[in-house]
């Protein structure tokens, strides 16, 4: 059993967002467009992204807490506390975000999009397509 995981940043996030307390809680909650930064070496990656593609953005959210187990959900004091696995919280053992976003714009190294609620900076681990029932890319 493998016990250690190295993982390598693809990009960054560029986004106006730099502050976890006033960013939407997710995409589809008033996240302004966004850009992903790719690293040069990954260009042939991008080859096929295009305008409109629903894609899935995995991120590590590297300002959350990896100590926090369980949560008010949405900060809601008023609702039990919940264990991480059950919630989207960004604190947890790994803090991996995955994120749906829209293809805006192509453009070399540079693709921006929509709905992304991640903070200017955050590293881009993945990125994958939304597959539909019968796209099997």
């Amino acid at each position: 059993m493998v016990d250690t995981f190295l993982l390598r940043p693809v990009g960054r996030v560029a986004s106006p967002l730099t502050d976890a307390a006033s960013a939407p809680r997710q995409g589809d909650e008033g996240a302004p467009p966004a850009w992903l930064v790719f690293e040069p070496q990954l260009e042939p990656a991008l080859r096929d992204l295009h305008v409109g593609a629903e894609l899935l953005v995995l991120t590590w959210l590297d300002r959350a807490r990896r100590d926090v187990l369980t949560v008010h959900p949405r900060r809601d004091e008023s609702r039990p506390l919940t264990g991480v696995f059950s919630t989207r919280s960004p604190n947890r053992p790994n803090p991996i975000g995955l994120h749906r976003v829209r293809v805006l714009t192509v453009d070399g190294l540079r693709v921006e999009v929509a709905d992304l609620e991640a903070l200017d900076g955050t590293p881009v681990l993945d990125v994958k397509p939304v597959l539909g029932p019968v796209d099997e890319r």
